[in-house]
């Protein structure tokens, strides 16, 4: 690695610099009580899938470069030289960490790791060694965003195509749209993902519950934060608010998707609408009486994957099982306390790098195929995207024999009019 390179890399490093990951950078004693926090580490059991193991690699290289000690003694101080072996290490860390922050709930003194294997991830796209599908996605969307009047036409036409569907699902009112787009003055602006299985339900549940929403022109995913780019994060979160501003709604509702809900709920800023979850509106909509749903459409034990990012990250648990309360008379927890639940495996980006790590979130994940097995359920439900991808495969790979479903399809599945 050349000395220009080097000095560009760190100047992403200090970038990143604040009071709270200077804390994380200095303060594990190395005590060992996230040894067993990681899925990775108990599925796998070896010692770089430690999250403590993880952020040395990390905290080395700070008191390499941004530590007096480091800079002047670098052997005392197990300082960390920046070569393109290093970057090696930090893709291997940084690419094998979901950003669960399961060890965060163990860490007594509250070490938020994903933060740490945030500057891996800065320092990667730096030297350009980020994977290049991630990038190439970002991009994508952030050009989507520049060039919308290209995409427009085919965006409409396809959302067309769709509402046949959203009809057969719910009957709409004469001459009510099935999915309305870009309405000025909505209430709710509905951030989906691309394809059917995001729009049709929820279109489906909006239009039962007399909802005043509107459809967005963007996708809810923001590959941004999988590759961990900051500046790409932004350009991608700030289409939605953009949207949202122009027409003027009260309420921005993220999809099944986490890390678009945790970026959309904790990077927007203080904006004049709400940030939900689809999860939370369903909830809502339940508890005021605005849709009513028939219990009898779950055959079998129903469980529930708290997705990290909506649950442990962002405090969405009990809008769930309220939901799930209403849909079956047999639910089972996959464990006593949500804020521990095992992740799926498939966050962080794994997912979206598709059969590149697919033997690797078999292998990383097998402790919670033993915790979905051990319920005896049925029905395996969660409100994710990646989840469920990851859910499936793990489903097919260790045979659990479940139906892995979008919670928001087993609403719009079992609605029925109100009495």
């Amino acid at each position: 690695m050349d000395e220009k390179t080097r000095e560009d890399l760190l100047s992403l490093f200090r970038s990143k610099l604040n009071d709270a990951m200077r804390l994380y950078l200095e303060t594990c004693t190395r005590c060992g009580t996230c040894v067993e926090a990681c899925h990775v580490h108990a599925s796998m059991g070896q010692t770089r899938y430690i999250a403590a193991y993880r952020g040395e690699i990390v905290r080395r290289l700070y008191r390499k470069y941004f530590k007096a000690r480091g800079k002047l003694w670098a052997s005392v101080g197990d300082a960390k030289e920046l070569t393109d072996m290093t970057l090696e290490e930090l893709y291997d860390a940084a690419y094998s960490c979901t950003g669960c922050r399961r060890c965060v709930v163990y860490c007594p003194f509250g070490i938020d790791t994903q933060m740490l294997m945030s500057i891996a991830k800065l320092l990667l796209v730096g030297a350009h060694s980020e994977p290049e599908i991630l990038s190439m996605l970002a991009d994508t969307s952030i050009e989507k965003g520049k060039s919308l009047e290209i995409f427009k036409e085919g965006f409409l036409a396809g959302i067309r195509n769709l509402e046949a569907e959203v009809v057969k699902q719910w009957k709409t009112e004469a001459g009510k749209t099935p999915i309305p787009v870009d309405v000025e003055g909505a209430d709710l602006l509905y951030v989906a993902l691309a394809g059917a299985h995001s729009i049709v339900p929820a279109a489906a549940v909006f239009n039962a519950a007399g909802e005043n929403w509107t459809l967005s022109f963007f996708e809810a995913v923001n590959f941004g934060a999988f590759v961990g780019d900051p500046s790409r994060t932004k350009l991608i979160l700030d289409r939605i608010i953009n949207e949202a501003l122009r027409l003027k709604v009260k309420e921005v509702c993220i999809c099944e998707c986490g890390t678009a809900y945790r970026v959309m709920k904790h990077l927007s800023g203080d904006q004049p609408f709400k940030v939900t979850s689809l999860t939370e509106v369903h909830a809502r909509y339940l508890r005021e009486g605005r849709i009513r749903v028939d219990r009898t459409k779950a055959e079998g034990p129903v469980t529930y994957h708290d997705p990290c990012q909506i649950a442990r990250n962002a405090g969405v648990v009990d809008e769930p099982r309220y939901i799930l309360s209403q849909l079956t008379d047999d639910f089972r927890e996959l464990t006593d306390d949500p804020t521990y639940n095992w992740c799926c495996g498939g966050g962080g980006g794994l997912v979206a790098l598709g059969e590149e790590t697919l033997d690797f979130r078999m292998k990383s994940a097998r402790v919670k195929a033993d915790q979905v097995r051990d319920t005896g359920a049925a029905i395996l439900s969660t409100a994710c995207e990646n989840c469920h991808t990851q859910l499936s495969n793990l489903n097919d790979h260790y045979k659990l024999g479940v139906d892995v479903r979008f919670l928001s399809s087993m609403v719009a599945d079992a609605l029925v009019p109100l009495a």
